[in-house]
């Protein structure tokens, strides 16, 4: 192995293993340096997202959307299915299956572009050295010209209900359940607190989601969020808001179970769960990644400090994803993984930070890019306004899954899409039209004067597009101005 390189790359998720790729695509040299051990304690790539995040959490939610459309849905299609039930270790081991799929393809990947991958801990030492600490113990020094700092986050841990991944889990372990808790309790009810949540409803547990802020899913525009919360609620989810968690305590016993403090509008509650899943948020992964004497300024959350290229306080050092500011998306990392090669490169490309879509994969899916109306409201900004409910598209119904609704906000005086938000079935594909189009600057108009395919979902991207200007067809037109 080899110890100098023209860039190093610690961590191999998202950001990191395209920021390497492209590198190596571009004719630098490149390492890659990942800590990440597999069951079996081997070193395996993808971080976060393709171990314990993104991929197997879709997986579950897949499976177990399945088995809830077999056991309650199926019926409406003149379908019977006599006892419908879940294997819960095939659908693990499935889950399991797709993750060492991917990881192992990014393996392959890194090997035919020529990308050096390196088993161990990385730590910055100098603007041009980071220390490799093995599994083994055993230490070696990389010489680099450029450092790309890509280590990802970490569930964040709050004290009071403490981690122990038995009966009180982190996201991750909520990936690992072996069998269908009876009462789950969730601790926030955002993007990793709903999914988790969804799964095991779906599969049969009594969901209880706590929330210590009065407000449902703040981020969304809040005529989806409120229409989100009806909707997940009729599905059985349990959601409370304004209730802040206290303590917690655990059982003693064989048959243990966690009871859960928290207070809300009317005072001090407990709540009695077999499992408690702790979905609060993450934080950039920087413990142990940084000799101080180097320099890279931290903000008071423990971001790495950068500019709009990614560029840290030291000139040859960059970070990118999870680590960095912005959501912590894996897509968004990805695109400044490959902005940062480029720069590189001396190419001129940039992240139009303004367009990173945003999805909850729960069903309904929920997508939203762009500013809310809440958000032009603040601003003063006029606006006018298209919304079209999947109860009205034709392609919805026949798929019996008509819930939701595509919203369309477009300036007043330009006719600019300002932003999309939707609820429903494939909002996550659905959202991607809107982006590409927003990335061109497009109107609404534009939007409605391109001819969609019949009946498919889209065509509520395109009648929500009308109803901005008060053409739509098939619904009454609701324009609506500032």
């Amino acid at each position: 192995m080899s110890n100098q390189y023209d860039v190093v790359v610690i961590g191999s998720g998202p950001a990191g293993y395209v920021a390497a790729i492209r590198c190596a695509q571009l004719g630098f040299k490149t390492a890659c340096v990942e800590k990440w051990l597999d069951k079996e304690n081997k070193t395996v790539y993808g971080g976060t997202c393709l171990n314990a995040g993104c991929i197997p959490s879709k997986a579950l939610l897949d499976s177990s959307h399945k088995y809830a459309e077999a056991k309650s849905q199926f019926d409406i299609h003149g379908i019977s299915v006599d006892k419908v039930s879940m294997d819960i270790s095939a659908m693990i081991s499935r889950k399991d299956k797709i993750v060492n799929q991917l990881t192992g393809g990014i393996a392959g990947l890194f090997a035919s572009n020529k990308v050096e991958g390196i088993e161990g801990a990385g730590k910055i030492m100098a603007k041009n050295k980071v220390l490799v600490t093995g599994h083994d113990g055993l230490e070696h020094e990389l010489v680099t010209n450029f450092i790309i700092i890509a280590a990802g986050s970490v569930p964040i841990d709050i004290p009071p209900i403490p981690i122990d991944q038995g009966n009180i889990v982190d996201s991750t372990g909520a990936l690992e359940f072996r069998e269908v808790p009876k009462r789950l309790g969730v601790i926030g009810a955002g993007v990793i607190g709903l999914e988790l949540g969804s799964v095991w409803s779906r599969l049969g547990s009594t969901v209880t989601v706590l929330e210590a802020i009065d407000e449902f899913l703040p981020a969304v525009d809040n005529q989806i969020a409120k229409e989100s919360l009806k909707i997940f609620t009729k599905q059985g989810l349990n959601i409370k808001l304004g209730a802040r968690v206290t303590g917690s305590k655990i059982s003693k016993g064989p048959e243990k179970s966690v009871t859960v403090e928290y207070t809300d509008g009317e005072g001090v509650q407990t709540a009695e769960f077999d499992k408690v899943i702790v979905a609060v948020g993450r934080r950039p992964y920087t413990d142990a990644l940084l000799q101080e004497s180097v320099g890279v300024a931290l903000d008071a959350r423990g971001f790495i400090e950068v500019d709009d290229q990614c560029t840290t306080s030291i000139p040859n050092i960059y970070a990118v994803g999870d680590v960095v500011r912005g959501p912590m998306l894996a897509h968004k990392g990805m695109e400044e993984g490959i902005m940062v090669a480029e720069r590189l490169a001396e190419k001129k490309t940039q992240v139009n930070y303004n367009l990173v879509p945003s999805v909850i994969y729960t069903h309904p899916e929920i997508a939203w890019v762009g500013q809310s109306e809440e958000e032009l409201k603040s601003k003063g900004v006029d606006y006018n306004i298209g919304v079209f409910p999947f109860a009205a598209s034709g392609r919805a119904l026949a798929a019996n899954d008509s819930e939701g609704m595509v919203k369309l906000i477009a300036d007043a005086n330009t006719d600019r899409i300002l932003g999309c938000h939707i609820l429903g079935a494939s909002a996550a594909d659905l959202l991607q039209q809107i982006v590409i189009a927003m990335e061109f600057s497009a109107s609404a108009e534009d939007i409605g004067l391109t001819m969609f395919s019949h009946p498919a979902l889209s065509e509520a991207i395109h009648e929500a597009a009308l109803a901005v200007n008060g053409h739509a067809i098939h619904i009454g037109n609701r324009k609506r101005r500032k």
